[in-house]
């Protein structure tokens, strides 16, 4: 694996994927090892645009307009991730295996074509290793009712957020050796524990 890795922190909402990401950026950070932490969507400027407008609670696309404007986002960031590709670590708050969850297990979109656009947006680029991020229902409804404001992603029904993370976990499976399943249901300072142990793994 190479020194200076994609690393992706995936999950649905309330899973604490954020909070652990942030929390490697800061270890990061503290040791001077250099990075770039990307979330999506968004990212960038143009990314940032993007972002506003899918989770703004007015909007109402339909679901493949969603996935166009999700991969949209992906594409404005492209660049950014090819420039850092083996020169710096680079740690994503999502990324192809939150498209596939959301817009094909939760929404139906059909798998080919997110593949498709995937394949020709990202081209050799390849993620080295993933944090999958578990909840349960009880706490994710309570986390995010602890959030001064909801986006349009955080107002779906329960059973959403159920096929998501099935599908998470689905995806996992098909390459299980690529990634870490973190149990968000147990103590943050255990989990982040675990995480740092696997990032000094990762790097070294």
């Amino acid at each position: 694996m190479s020194k200076k890795p994609i690393i992706v922190f995936e999950g649905i909402e309330g899973s604490g994927k954020s909070f652990h990401i942030n929390n490697v950026a800061n270890y990061l950070k503290k040791k001077k090892i250099k990075f770039i932490s990307i979330r999506e969507p968004g990212g960038n400027k143009n990314s940032e645009k993007i972002r506003s407008l899918i989770l703004n609670n007015k909007s109402n696309f339909n679901n493949n307009t969603d996935l166009l404007l999700y991969l949209s986002a992906r594409s404005e960031n492209i660049d950014t991730i090819k420039n850092n590709f083996g020169k710096k670590i680079i740690l994503l708050d999502r990324f192809v295996d939150s498209t596939l969850a959301y817009q094909h297990y939760g929404m139906g979109v059909d798998i080919k074509l997110i593949k498709f656009i995937n394949n020709f947006l990202l081209k050799k680029i390849k993620v080295n290793f993933t944090f999958l991020n578990i909840v349960n229902q009880k706490n994710m409804l309570d986390r995010l009712s602890k959030r001064k404001s909801l986006n349009r992603y955080d107002k779906f029904k329960s059973s959403f957020y159920k096929k998501v993370q099935e599908g998470f976990i689905k995806i996992q499976k098909n390459n299980p050796k690529k990634y870490m399943q973190i149990d968000s249901n147990k103590s943050i300072m255990e989990n982040k524990k675990i995480i740092i142990k696997k990032i000094d793994s990762l790097i070294r």
